[in-house]
């Protein structure tokens, strides 16, 4: 059955029950359509068009009616014209090529003599303009600015809009008759005049500092409409046409924005408008707003600044949640231009802390911490603790952090800052970040005289509490380091401080937390370490036997890391003249800079309080080598160790180091039982150890040589006799090593040379900066030993923690025979610490294929650059 009216359509569709028979309804009348369109049928091209936008609008292909629509446009009808250039917009976008056939027919409207076709074109023109019909037909559209129809001025301005979109060097062509338009006294025309002018100054900086002359004109019209009686035609729930005023307070925040003689012009309007319009209806509200935004974003009068703040002040005892939010929001954004003006309604933006919506809270949560400075801090703490105890779980990650941070920033005394931080702890302690928890363990570390006073509080909250992981850990920590102290007692008046703690209740407490529900593997491995630093702060021995009991009960552990420390603990107790000093207090904990949230921090920060990092002191320069591999720190205590207060081992720790450098060159591990020992001498060999040649054929004769022939052996394999070159040399040949006197200009280095292919290093110190060092490294091909091309050639390097290394890209992958390339390497040093490098390298050879090496660079002598 084919419908020949829209309404019998529009009835059939709403009569099917399923989608299929909807389905089926549609495609036989685009079935009928489509052949209608075949015939050529002009008769009934209006209705088959207006089903098909129908059809379109339910989402049903209708893209064969496109030129259909095309040609209705071009009819001469009024009603025909009107349809065809609605199913065009529809239909249609500026991608379509079928558009450039409608350029005529709208150059045509354009200048005909019904103004209501010219809409029409207009319309059409600001709905789907092309770039290129843009440049065709912006002439006409400019010519219909200056019409005396303020109809047509008003479609002609907003279509211009969409011109300068398309094609923003067009904009030079409508400066003049738009500043025309501002005079206009039709409110339709002058609004979207000054939305075509808001446009053009933000499309260019020149069109700006042009309309800056306007401000005057802006102002008056801003005050006429401020000033006037009601007007039935612009009234608006008591407001007269609150769209114009909003156009105008935003296009004088553009044009006034770091101005200061075009901000003086408009500090009188902008009070007047602040103060005269009416905040109980929505729309006053939306005025009132875009005032505060123009005063704020403007350099505006101080006076101005606290009344558009008190606006926003008033906007947060609004019942309506989303007036509160925008407050808060803007007031998050202009904290920074008059903080003491938001100070004074702390009040209720604490409030709104407690608001059912989510959105405000968290709102109010980023304003709050904002204002915390040294005067408040107390106040705004207590108040974020507090809503911190029923804040959501998703708040809280963030809340410790910034509370702890403001506390490490701002803190009156230490002892509230402790106070601060263990409260946080109490409340939230599974929400705390690693970087707050190390902080307030290097804060224990400085502050000695508030240490017993700190084990004591955390003694009494481990009593009362251990569901939260970083309050045991810190409490677990600081009772291993400290419990000589908590044991002695102290003269702090407090109720929940412990007034007498024997030795087995600082015990008893550590079991009970390990048999506890809450113990993981890493609180059992700080427990079995405090427990163990115990005996070194505890006289009695019935403590130490208690605790040795513990150590062989986990000497069996399923855990591999609890059994090691368990096992090494068990045997240090056959030593007792050296445990004191293996079990000493740690040391005060140096400040690291962390990154937290995507911020760099650190503790001398301006903005934020810093979050540290607790390490050791620096590595010393015995320790350089297993730097390079990050393995470690001096006398074999791993950043692991220090994290965990775990004792450096001073038999054990130089010969795992030794282990691992064996296993990473792939030479066998050492025994423990050879006890190998190095002096700082001998360890320093290391590196020197790299430019002396290995010995072949032979057993070492020592461990020192042993460990030597595995450093060694990174260069060459052991069955390869040829010497690695010696480092102090300085040559100007690379790829013969000959010798070159000691006053050439520029000294190279011998690096690698193997299989044909050598590396030399040229330094250089940087003349822009004395703390860089750039050194170029040159690759090349002896094709007498390599046999031709040497290929996929790769290049990585290594320096240790106190530099830091950029690298260029290599001029070539590829070193055809005989040849040679180059790549660029930049290391700041600015501590003046020698360069040593790890070198690994990647190539193939015609007559040695694929080729893997290690090497280590053991630095330039004095006065190589």
């Amino acid at each position: 059955m084919v419908f020949y009216r829209l309404k019998d359509l529009i009835k059939a569709i709403r009569a099917c029950k399923t989608h299929a028979d909807e389905r089926a309804v549609i495609q036989k009348e685009s079935a009928f359509i489509r052949t209608s369109f075949k015939e050529e049928n002009t008769e009934l091209r209006h209705a088959n068009i207006s089903k098909l936008l129908y059809i379109h609008m339910l989402g049903y292909p209708a893209h064969f009616g496109q030129i259909e629509c095309l040609k209705l446009a071009a009819s001469p009808l009024f009603s025909d014209k009107r349809l065809g250039y609605l199913g065009t917009m529809l239909l249609l976008d500026e991608n379509q090529e079928v558009l450039t056939l409608l350029t005529n027919s709208l150059k045509n409207d354009l200048n005909h003599a019904n103004m209501y076709i010219v809409g029409l074109a207009l319309c059409t023109l600001g709905n789907i303009a092309s770039a290129e019909m843009s440049r065709d037909l912006t002439s006409e559209v400019e010519k219909l600015l200056g019409s005396s129809n303020m109809y047509i001025r008003k479609k002609a301005a907003l279509c211009a809009i969409r011109i300068i979109r398309k094609v923003p060097e067009l904009q030079v062509d409508y400066v003049e008759r738009a500043s025309s338009l501002l005079n206009d006294r039709n409110h339709g025309v002058l609004l979207s005049g000054i939305t075509l002018i808001t446009e053009m100054c933000l499309a260019s900086d020149n069109t700006l500092l042009r309309f800056r002359k306007s401000v005057p004109i802006l102002v008056r019209h801003l005050k006429n409409l401020v000033s006037a009686g009601f007007s039935a035609e612009h009234d608006v729930t008591g407001v007269n046409d609150p769209f114009l005023q909003i156009r105008i307070l935003r296009l004088l925040r553009i044009l006034g924005k770091d101005d200061v003689e075009s901000s003086e012009a408009m500090n009188d309007i902008l009070a007047q408008v602040a103060t005269n319009t009416e905040s109980s209806k929505n729309v006053g509200n939306s005025i009132l707003y875009e005032t505060v935004l123009t005063i704020m974003e403007t350099p505006s009068d101080n006076a101005l600044r606290v009344l558009a703040i008190n606006i926003l002040g008033k906007f947060l005892s609004n019942r309506d949640n989303n007036i509160r939010y925008v407050a808060l929001t803007t007031l998050n954004k202009s904290i920074s231009l008059d903080v003491n003006a938001v100070q004074r309604h702390r009040n209720i933006i604490l409030d709104c802390l407690r608001d059912a919506d989510i959105s405000i809270r968290r709102r109010a949560l980023e304003l709050s911490f904002s204002l915390i400075n040294e005067s408040n801090v107390r106040v705004l703490t207590r108040e974020l603790l507090a809503f911190l105890e029923i804040a959501d779980n998703e708040f809280k990650p963030s809340m410790t952090t910034k509370i702890c941070l403001a506390a490490e920033r701002f803190a009156p005394n230490k002892r509230w800052h402790i106070d601060t931080v263990l409260r946080v702890l109490k409340l939230a302690g599974n929400y705390v970040r690693e970087e707050m928890l190390a902080s307030f363990i290097r804060l224990i570390t400085q502050t000695q005289e508030m240490q017993g006073y700190t084990v004591q509080k955390l003694y009494s909250a481990l009593k009362d509490d251990i569901s939260q992981e970083s309050l045991t850990l810190a409490g677990v920590w600081v009772i291993g380091e400290y419990g000589d102290i908590l044991v002695q007692g102290g003269s702090y008046e407090e109720e929940e401080l412990a007034k007498e703690v024997s030795e087995s209740d600082v015990i008893d407490l550590l079991e009970s937390i390990l048999a506890g529900p809450f113990a993981n593997q890493v609180l059992r491995e700080y427990i079995i370490t405090a427990l163990m630093k115990l005996t070194s702060r505890f006289s009695s021995a019935s403590s130490s036997e208690r605790v040795k009991q513990l150590m062989a009960g986990f000497s069996t552990s399923i855990e591999v890391e609890i059994q090691q420390r368990a096992v090494e603990f068990t045997n240090l107790f056959q030593y007792d003249e050296i445990r004191p000093a293996v079990l000493e207090r740690m040391p005060v904990m140096q400040i690291k800079e962390t990154v937290i949230a995507g911020e760099h921090l650190n503790s001398n920060s301006s903005g934020s309080a810093a979050a540290q990092a607790i390490d050791a002191a620096g590595p010393s320069d015995q320790d350089l080598l297993l730097d390079l591999m990050g393995i470690g720190t001096s006398g074999g205590t791993t950043n692991a160790q220090i994290n965990t207060g775990a004792p450096t081992m001073a038999g054990n720790g130089p010969a795992s180091n030794i282990d691992l450098l064996a296993d990473l060159f792939g030479g066998p591990s050492m025994s423990p039982s050879a006890a190998f020992k190095p002096s700082a001498a001998a360890v320093g060999d290391l590196f020197a150890g790299l430019g002396s040649p290995a010995s072949t054929g032979s057993p070492p004769a020592n461990a020192n040589s042993n460990i030597l022939d595995l450093l060694g052996g990174g260069m060459a394999a052991a069955q390869t006799p040829t010497p690695a070159p010696a480092f102090a040399r300085t040559t100007s040949n690379a790829s013969n090593g000959s010798a070159s006197s000691q006053g050439s200009s520029q000294k190279t280095f011998p690096v690698y040379s193997k299989n044909g292919f050598s590396i030399v290093f040229t330094p250089q110190r940087d003349s822009s900066n004395p703390n860089v060092v750039n050194i170029l490294a040159t690759f090349q091909n002896d094709q007498n030993v390599s046999g031709g091309a040497i290929s996929g050639v790769q290049f990585h390097a290594a320096v240790t923690k106190t530099q830091q290394l950029q690298m260029r890209a290599a001029s070539s992958s590829e070193i055809p025979a005989g040849g040679n390339a180059t790549q660029l390497l930049k290391i700041a040093n600015p501590q003046k610490t020698p360069v040593r490098l790890r070198l690994k390298v990647v190539y193939t050879t015609a007559n040695h294929g694929a080729v893997s090496d290690l090497s280590e660079f053991a630095g330039f002598p004095e006065g190589a650059y």
